[in-house]
């Protein structure tokens, strides 16, 4: 196995995406990804079993794709890598039975990792595709560059089902977490939302072009666990000093909708999605930034569907260049779930000399985000 720049294939099918990726050590050969997110509209949210079944049609033709766009054969690949949670139970499942079949079929190394972990490690990728085209203008603080990690290195994950600010000490096997949000994840609370102004599914893109037209300070919706008792100080924090609550916004936006519904008016809905989507990327990027002060980290990435958030991405910038932390952001498509990420992930425990998982692991849908891979 080349352990200095491995060529690793990652798949992920934790959700709605089934994703498959293949990395050069830090390089990015190929990300394809296959979405069932058109057969969940009308749900207004991810149903388990279609997304289980639709990852079982999709991962043969997007393994061949992948495999085509990269222009390398599977019996090449040095390790296979695929996430082993957190995530739905049933699509997990998939994702982690194919690969147990390749790497049994190709006798290569498995590596089961963390979903969560994967977000970060996707911003270690030199962000260059083979065919040139990839653009990271996005990525303010440059690429991050493995195994020359920050040493004070910290990840903001907001995604559908995740919201968390993790301290990265070592990417491969020290992970701290210092808050996540103890309901709903960002990401579902715009969801939620969204349905509550008839704008249909998925809600963070609906949102985030609603609210450019509206007035986000027309209507002051609560931050939740933002009062002193939660917070606490720095000498004494509070228990929930760096955790987030979004179940109660949502709740104070149906009950606004519900006010000039029983008035007879209009229902402002752009002011709404304006003023709701400010009070989840104000206290998003407080709450962070000042984990990152009090925990000397002075990098951090911004990971997870909902980084592609615009409002998010501008004031967290805003709010990190204040506080003198650099702000990495990776491109659109590799924030969402991919491939790539676990590849990326996958080729950093193998440089590091990690110990392959073996095929005798069970996927865990709770996987804690400290896990950053299975032993074997």
């Amino acid at each position: 196995m080349n352990q200095t720049r491995p060529l690793v294939l990652g798949i992920e099918s934790s959700c709605d995406e089934t994703g498959v990726g293949i990395v050069r050590g830090t390089t990015l050969l190929t990300n394809t990804v296959s979405s069932s997110m058109d057969e969940h509209v009308r749900f207004g949210g991810v149903i388990p079993e279609i997304a289980s079944r639709a990852h079982l049609d999709a991962f043969v033709p997007t393994l061949e794709q992948a495999l085509s766009d990269a222009g390398v054969r599977l019996d090449e690949v040095d390790a296979i890598a695929v996430t082993s949670g957190p995530g739905l139970a049933g699509a997990l499942m998939v994702g982690v039975c194919a690969a147990k079949a390749l790497a049994v079929a190709t006798g290569k190394p498995l590596y089961a990792i963390n979903h969560l972990v994967a977000h970060v490690g996707v911003g270690l990728l030199d962000g260059q595709r083979n065919d040139g085209q990839h653009k990271d203008g996005q990525r303010r603080g440059g690429p991050l560059k493995a195994p020359q990690l920050p040493e004070n290195l910290g990840a903001l994950l907001v995604s559908g089902g995740h919201t968390e600010i993790l301290k990265i000490n070592s990417i491969t096997d020290d992970v701290v977490l210092l808050g996540s949000t103890i309901d709903d994840a960002a990401g579902e609370a715009y969801d939620k939302v969204a349905r509550i102004l008839g704008l249909g599914y998925p809600g963070g893109p609906a949102i985030d072009k609603v609210a450019r037209t509206g007035n986000p300070k027309s209507i002051r919706f609560p931050r939740g666990l933002s009062q002193p008792k939660y917070m606490g100080t720095a000498e004494e924090p509070g228990k929930h000093r760096y955790d987030w609550s979004f179940s109660g916004l949502k709740t104070a936006v149906a009950r606004c909708v519900e006010q000039f519904e029983a008035r007879g008016q209009d229902i402002p809905v752009a002011d709404i999605a304006a003023a709701f989507q400010e009070a989840v990327v104000d206290i998003i990027s407080s709450k962070a930034v000042l984990a990152c002060r009090e925990h000397g980290i002075k990098d951090v990435l911004l990971g997870g569907g909902v980084a592609a958030n615009s409002r998010l991405r501008e004031l967290t910038g805003q709010r990190c260049a204040s506080a003198g932390i650099r702000l990495h952001v990776p491109p659109l498509d590799l924030c969402t779930d991919n491939g790539a990420m676990v590849a990326a992930l996958g080729a950093q425990l193998v440089m590091a000399g990690v110990k392959p998982s073996g095929i005798s692991f069970a996927p865990d849908s709770s996987m804690p985000v400290t896990s950053v891979s299975l032993p074997a």
